[in-house]
């Protein structure tokens, strides 16, 4: 091209867009007296990501019955590509020092540092976004050769195991974990991908929610179904922290205090992301978590089983301390509400196996022009042992495996399972974060209404969803009447029927 010439401005234009085109096209800038090229990114530039593990435990004892969790990770892997399988080829190894020297873990331990029980390795990726994760454990039965924890808490219970509040151990069983691996898909990804950046560090925390991975089978055996989330946190971000209070006392409520930080998926649910008990002087802190914002959801139950309303504060940035959060207690209730139903599972030959996570939600709406609605997950509860009650345990995960004492009605030679979930009896009160302060809602009074949330999975795959529709929600009881509850009583939820499935 001669740059001596001077074009007209309509072909001086014409000029410009092609060469915009070669540069899209071949990635090199064409110009005059011989200039320079500027190559696309390095196929083969990297970043750094460190990836850590997290679980504050709300099941750990007194709050619960178990009092350690083991779990033996040997290998940390992430892929690019969302529909990848277990086959697929791409997984990138993100702690490849697990390979020679697997990690177990106490997930009931208390925390290290910055909030992480463990740092599990480091490794340099090639640039991208990663849409899955997932974690390989050491097999209970590993073959010849395989490389195992130098030493071994579980004795004798393989390498995964939990141990009871009485100190009985029992292994958890392994659906394909130790082949497959615990899948973390990108729907439970926080925050969206993973970005990996050439010649950036990315630090990446898995949260291992084991209270709500712990399938108790009938014959005694706990297996586990991985409930996991992951995201890109700062080291520099402090969490989340308050206290819980009781609204006319203004102390610490002598019980069990449960807190759960959630986001809102798609269709407006609040999906936990972490949860935890406070401590005795009602403290508690979520750490790390990526930038958010979270809604963070709280329930009590006190003395002599004395129910509190749920109470949420939406819309909090991470770094936040919400100083105190006070609860308002179901003055005059004998104790909290109960939620009960079954759940069948049927396929095209008959009766389907099928793990089943039940969850309670609330609505809540705030905000003006427009409003916004939003269901809570509720944390689910426990009744303790008194001398005039007996102890009942919530079953949000629930195994279906025969058709026993299937209810009737129940399509036919479908096998089913009964689930329980201890719930406030009121509605809950809600207050919108603000940096310059905000106020609580008084629980709206009048009926209760609950929304029952059922999601399916096939056993033994680590988490696979299942079924023709994999999630089903009701809002209606036996008697096809709207689904409310009454503090100190069973309310019977509407049959939730799973068809199609493998």
């Amino acid at each position: 091209m001669d740059c001596s010439r001077v074009l007209p401005m309509g072909e001086n234009a014409r000029v410009v867009v092609w060469a915009l085109l070669i540069l899209m096209i071949a990635g090199t800038t064409v110009g005059c007296g011989g200039g320079g090229n500027m190559t696309s990114m390095p196929s083969n530039a990297t970043g750094t990501v460190t990836v850590s593990i997290s679980d504050p435990p709300s099941c750990k004892k007194p709050n619960g019955n178990f009092a350690h969790v083991y779990i033996t990770v040997r290998s940390v892997q992430a892929h690019i590509d969302p529909h990848a399988d277990d086959n697929s080829s791409g997984w990138q190894e993100l702690a490849p020092q697990l390979a020679n020297q697997p990690m177990q873990i106490d997930l009931f331990s208390e925390t290290q540092t910055n909030c992480v029980l463990a740092q599990l390795g480091s490794a340099s990726l090639p640039v991208g976004s990663y849409q899955q994760i997932r974690l390989l454990l050491v097999s209970n039965n590993p073959s010849a050769g395989s490389a195992t924890p130098a030493s071994n808490a579980c004795a004798g219970n393989g390498y995964n195991c939990v141990v009871m509040a009485d100190g009985t151990m029992n292994e958890l069983e392994l659906s394909s974990q130790d082949n497959t691996g615990l899948k973390i898909p990108p729907g439970q990804i926080v925050g969206g991908p993973i970005q990996v950046i050439a010649g950036q560090s990315v630090d990446l925390n898995i949260d291992f929610n084991a209270c709500a991975s712990i399938v108790q089978e009938g014959n005694g055996k706990m297996r586990l179904k991985p409930t996991l989330t992951a995201g890109q946190v700062s080291p520099n971000n402090s969490g989340i922290a308050g206290q819980i209070l009781d609204s006319v006392t203004k102390a610490p409520i002598t019980g069990t205090v449960l807190v759960a930080v959630e986001q809102p998926d798609s269709t407006g649910v609040d999906r936990i992301v972490m949860e935890a008990s406070a401590d005795g002087n009602g403290n508690f802190r979520f750490c790390p978590l990526p930038p958010g914002p979270f809604d963070v959801v709280v329930v009590a139950v006190g003395t002599n089983n004395l129910p509190y309303n749920a109470t949420a504060v939406v819309n909090v940035p991470n770094g936040t301390n919400l100083n105190a959060i006070p609860l308002v207690a179901e003055t005059g209730s004998s104790g909290p509400a109960i939620l009960q139903g079954f759940v069948t599972a049927s396929g095209a030959s008959g009766g389907a196996q099928a793990d089943v996570s039940v969850s309670a939600l609330q609505s809540v709406s705030f905000g003006t022009s427009p409003m916004t609605t939003r269901q809570l997950t509720i944390p689910l509860q426990t009744i303790q042992l008194t001398a005039t009650t007996p102890v009942v345990n919530s079953t949000g995960l629930v195994s279906i495996e025969s058709n026993t004492n299937c209810p009737s009605g129940s399509p036919a030679n479908a096998n089913c399972a009964l689930y329980t979930l201890v719930v406030p009896g009121s509605n809950p009160s809600v207050g919108v974060f603000s940096s310059s302060g905000f106020s609580y809602s008084a629980p709206v009074s009048g009926e209760v209404p609950f929304t029952v949330d059922a999601i399916a999975t096939v056993p033994a795959s680590g988490g696979v969803l299942d079924c023709s529709l994999s999630e089903v929600l009701t809002s209606t009881d036996v008697n096809n009447q709207p689904l409310t509850v009454t503090a100190g009583a069973t309310t019977n939820v509407a049959r939730i029927d799973f068809t199609g499935c493998s």
